[in-house]
């Protein structure tokens, strides 16, 4: 490290200073040698176009202060002649400093923009900045001023990681170019007192290196010299030739006010140090993303941060010159002679707002380049998953990502952690939901899981379930939900929910692909990969497992051959209702919450049914959305006064899930076919039975086993009822159900009076229209909001 001797020192404070324009002069004004070789293979300047480094018979001393030839004899512009004022300026410098208006900023970095003449001189920065990390968290370790509110970096224990990832490297450096920069920095910036010009000179020293060499090139010289002097004031106690050179320095005098009145000049320098080091690392981050294959030196983003670069350089190279004065502060000049605290403060405040704008620009190249690799994986996930293949392999191991070569999966039922393997040529349903499970489609797969437990070997068993949970984000107390929750299951789920990438979840989210929004699906791959159906939720609910391989193909052809009976409404929801179908008999399905019409209704075709000497079935199905406790109540009455056949809430609910989804389902097939859903039977008689659904009142649906049905407002119906005879003789030309239907009409027509409502969740595929079950005619829309608090 140059040091300034203390008769050079006094020579200072008897104001013999030398020509205050020296730094930036021209090589004649140094005594330094003018050839040419020295010049580029020491400065890296160019022929004659900079000044050279390399002395001839000139002292230390002599080109650190300047002699008379020198320019020694004139006086200083600064009438106090301290050391702060001549590093740091006069006052209009000073003003400089703290200015960092658009104008002022703009004129810097032109002027530093002209020092630029990058070429292909370079060093692998990154390892050098490492080992000056290294330099300053032990060099100030130990010293008053640096507490850990203040301390420098946060440096793993074991340094020489560092140290050894960078040796390779190191053999590169230009240490011609840091040893010329401590020149400038700790030699002639104290001859000429101005900072800006000695700051431009280094920048001319290193203009054919890239910027955040630049930088590191000029903290590598202040940190070099800085842990010489560290290590010195270290050793002097226990070491004979440290405490020879320290004596000499005068260490320990100066070391004893460290902890007293040099304390806060400290603290600033190394709060300074701190500023600049942070500066300069995101400077070598933003270089060392250039390398990413989706960096794009034309991005907005890119420009922006190019933009601050120069005048960041320039300030990291600034604020080394002035650490340094601080260090011949120390060594020196006398401790008389270090900066005042806040001028050192307002120099870290700049650069730590610098760092704050670099800082928010790289954050803003870093979103620009995951932009560009989710555009990529999501091109890569949609060919993948919109593509055949051999088996379902590959689409899955892109869906679940196996850290580690960990198993991804994990099994409910044998409580194990499985691989994709155990899905090789599989059917493959995957669940996917948020945190909270909605309870009916909870059911529809325990229902469907149980029946394949049962039986394993059929066809329809030969696929698996995989639960899939989605959340913007998850917090602990969510985790620990999900962990109890995939324990429940009896089928698969993933084995935590980072096993889908984010890309993957935006894949499943995005409208023109999955569509997932907190709703429930079922998406479906076949044995090869193939998405078959995009939510075959509804087709599961309607069939059960008869709907396998649940693809669209099939959906299609299932619903081809249904038509609008009994069998459709009553699968196996009761074992009962089968029965009756099968033994032909006459099913009367009564809903509402009205306890006065359901007395009335059931006695009335009850005595109906026994004039015309009918076989007849009641049974209480509620409405959609049923409530648990009036539910139970209406069945206590029904099953007191023996109206009717009753049935648990569970299965009540079930039933109008199985009407909703033949909605969304039907509904699906016949989208964009208008005319085709206004005359399809089918979509016509699920709108009427959620139409009389959707309210409180009564109504009935009658039909004679799997043959013709017939269905009305709970008003009509028990009017028909009452109003049997007017119908009986025709009733006795073409039946009972038939007969019924036209008198049920014909109240229609008599009364046009009437209120119907259909309610349904604001989800799927909605039609533009909606037919009155009725009258036929076109239905208002609303939109609802409601809370239904049990």
């Amino acid at each position: 490290m140059a040091v300034v001797p203390q008769k050079v020192a006094q020579q200072y404070r008897d104001n013999v200073t030398p020509r205050s324009g020296i730094v930036g002069d021209n090589v004649a004004s140094y005594g330094l040698t003018d050839n040419p070789k020295a010049s580029r293979s020491l400065a890296g300047d160019n022929p004659g176009s900079g000044r050279p480094y390399g002395s001839t018979d000139d002292s230390l001393a002599a080109r650190v202060l300047g002699d008379i030839r020198h320019g020694g004899s004139q006086q200083s512009r600064f009438p106090d002649n301290t050391l702060a004022a001549r590093v740091l300026g006069d006052s209009r410098a000073l003003q400089q400093t703290r200015s960092y208006g658009a104008s002022d900023e703009n004129m810097l970095r032109n002027q530093i923009l002209e020092t630029h003449d990058t070429d292909s001189r370079s060093f692998a920065v990154r390892p050098v900045l490492h080992i000056i990390e290294v330099i300053f968290h032990r060099a100030t370790a130990d010293v008053p001023g640096s507490n850990t509110q203040i301390s420098l970096l946060t440096v793993d224990p074991v340094d020489e990681k560092a140290l050894h990832a960078g040796l390779q490297d190191m053999l590169e450096l230009p240490t011609r170019i840091i040893s010329a920069i401590a020149c400038e920095v700790f030699c002639k910036s104290v001859a000429s007192g101005d900072v800006h010009n000695t700051t431009m000179d280094i920048l001319r020293l290193v203009r054919h290196y890239n910027w955040d060499a630049k930088a590191v090139l000029a903290v590598a010289a202040f940190a070099v010299s800085y842990g010489e002097f560290r290590l010195v004031a270290n050793l002097y106690p226990t070491n004979p030739l440290a405490k020879a050179v320290a004596l000499l320095k005068q260490l320990p005098e100066i070391l004893e006010l460290t902890s007293g009145s040099l304390k806060p000049k400290l603290e600033a320098l190394f709060t300074l140090v701190r500023a600049k080091v942070d500066v300069t690392n995101v400077i070598v981050e933003f270089f060392d993303i250039q390398r990413d294959q989706y960096f794009s030196a034309d991005s907005p983003e890119t420009v922006a941060f190019l933009t601050l670069i120069p005048t960041a350089v320039y300030w990291v190279i600034r604020s080394t010159v002035v650490s340094a004065s601080q260090i011949l502060g120390l060594t020196g000049m006398g401790h008389e002679y270090i900066s005042e605290a806040w001028e050192l403060s307002s120099l870290a405040h700049k650069l730590k707002t610098i760092h704050s704008h670099l800082s928010g620009q790289l954050d803003r190249c870093y979103r620009y380049i995951e932009k560009k690799k989710d555009e990529e994986a999501f091109k890569a996930i949609s060919t993948i998953l919109e593509s055949s293949h051999l088996d379902n392999s590959k689409p899955l191991r892109v869906l679940f990502y196996a850290k580690d070569d960990q198993p991804p999966l994990y099994d409910g039922h044998s409580k194990r952690r499985v691989g994709i393997e155990e899905l090789r040529r599989k059917v493959v349903v995957l669940f996917i939901t948020g945190l909270e499970i909605p309870q009916e489609d909870y059911t529809i797969i325990h229902q469907m899981y149980q029946e394949k437990r049962t039986y394993p070997l059929k066809n329809e068993s030969q696929y698996e379930m995989v639960w899939v949970p989605l959340e913007e984000s998850w917090t602990q107390l969510m985790l620990d939900r999900f962990e109890r929750s995939k324990e429940e299951m009896d089928w698969l789920s993933v084995y935590h929910p980072s096993v889908v990438s984010p890309v993957v979840a935006r894949y499943i989210r995005h409208p023109e692909k999955w569509r997932f929004n907190k709703k429930p699906i079922f998406v479906v791959l076949d044995t090869q990969g193939r998405v078959v159906h995009k939510n075959a939720m509804h087709m599961m609910c309607i069939w059960g497992s008869v709907a396998y391989p649940f693809s669209e193909t099939k959906e299609k052809l299932l619903w081809e051959e249904e038509t609008w009976k009994m069998d459709l409404l009553a699968d196996a929801i009761d074992p009962r209702l089968t029965s009756w179908i099968q033994s032909g008999k006459y099913i009367c399905l009564f809903g509402g919450e009205d306890i006065e019409w359901i007395r009335k209704f059931t006695r009335s075709i009850r005595e109906t049914a026994r004039e015309s000497n009918i076989p007849l079935e009641l049974l209480y199905v509620g409405k959609t959305k049923p409530k648990e406790r009036i539910i139970n109540d209406i069945n206590a009455v029904i099953e007191a006064e023996k109206l009717a056949t009753t049935m648990e809430w569970s299965y009540i609910w079930y039933f109008w899930l199985r009407i909703e989804s033949m909605w969304y389902s039907k509904g699906q097939l016949l989208a964009g076919k208008n005319e085709l859903a206004k005359n399809d039977p089918i979509m016509l008689g699920i709108i009427a039975l959620l139409s009389f659904g959707s309210g409180t009142q009564g109504w009935a649906l009658i039909s004679r086993g799997s043959l013709e049905m017939t269905k009305g407002t709970g008003e009509h119906m028990h009017t028909a009822m009452v109003e049997h005879g007017k119908w009986k003789l025709k009733e006795n030309e073409i039946g009972f159900v038939p007969a019924l239907d036209e008198h049920l009409r014909d109240l229609r027509n008599k009364t046009p009076h009437h209120c119907t409502s259909l309610i349904l969740p604001a989800v799927g595929a909605m039609p533009e229209t909606v037919a009155c079950a009725e009258c036929g005619r076109l239905m208002e829309r609303f939109t609802m909001f409601r809370c239904c608090a049990d």
